[in-house]
């Protein structure tokens, strides 16, 4: 993929989230089911990196090098002609500068990163470092010439054990984010908590990610709470997991 054609998607992707509120974008893992959401009219699309994982027989939290993502990806990319954001979890070890480089050759114009820091032991970055890593990325973008789509993740909610107890510092670590530059934030785990959900989606100004089941969720419900960006992370590939069965059981010996 040319230069100015990924700095095109990168802009497509910027006019989309700008234009949908909120903007669908399924959660894909190869060229397949790539091509099916395009075909089902999705103008973009996120690849996360569960069903990735899944897909090659590897672990999802970095069970796969960063070599190995981008050797994924290419033809992810290569095979539809819409802008494809990638889950590219904690940055695998990657300094920023690298992270954007690899993401933006493999042909993808957006990426999440989480705090969760899964070659560490899991450990989860303080609000300051975190933030410290997604200015580091806009940087890299900046200095690259691609307006790559920062999704800011953060994994406070899924780590407590009461999730409304970390409210507070969840907005203040998503606040912080978006002041160094995230395009967008992502809170995970709290998609079915509708007072968590609207309680984020006032305090920031970017668009806050939620994740979403295609069948069981509504997003009526998700615009009505302010909801900017939804993806469906692993959600999709599990429902496909669980119709198949469905549909071949009955041959099963």
């Amino acid at each position: 993929m040319d230069s100015r054609t990924t700095v095109e998607r990168a802009q497509r992707l910027k006019k989309l989230h700008a234009d949908h509120k909120p903007l669908v974008l399924p959660t894909v893992w190869d060229a397949w089911s790539a091509r099916t959401a395009v075909a089902a009219g999705f103008p973009a699309l996120t690849i996360g990196s569960h069903p990735l994982a899944d897909s090659r027989g590897a672990e999802d939290q970095e069970g796969q090098t960063f070599e190995e993502v981008l050797a994924a990806i290419r033809p992810i990319t290569a095979a539809v002609d819409v802008p494809v954001s990638v889950d590219l979890e904690a940055g695998y070890g990657q300094k920023p500068a690298d992270l954007i480089a690899g993401l933006v050759e493999a042909g993808g114009v957006g990426l999440n990163v989480e705090d969760t820091v899964h070659s560490e032991g899991g450990r989860v970055r303080t609000t300051q470092e975190h933030a410290a890593y997604i200015a580091g990325l806009r940087a890299a973008a900046d200095d690259a010439g691609v307006p790559v789509w920062i999704n800011g993740r953060t994994d406070l909610f899924a780590h407590a054990q009461d999730p409304a107890a970390v409210l507070d510092e969840a907005i203040e670590r998503l606040l912080a984010l978006e002041q160094a530059g995230a395009d967008s934030v992502y809170p995970v785990k709290i998609q079915d908590n509708d007072e968590l959900l609207a309680a984020v989606t006032a305090a920031v100004s970017v668009p806050v990610n939620s994740t979403a089941h295609p069948v069981k969720h509504d997003l009526e419900r998700f615009r009505r709470l302010g909801v900017g960006r939804i993806t469906y992370g692993p959600l999709l590939q599990m429902a496909l997991t669980d119709t198949m069965k469905d549909m071949i059981g009955p041959w099963a010996p």
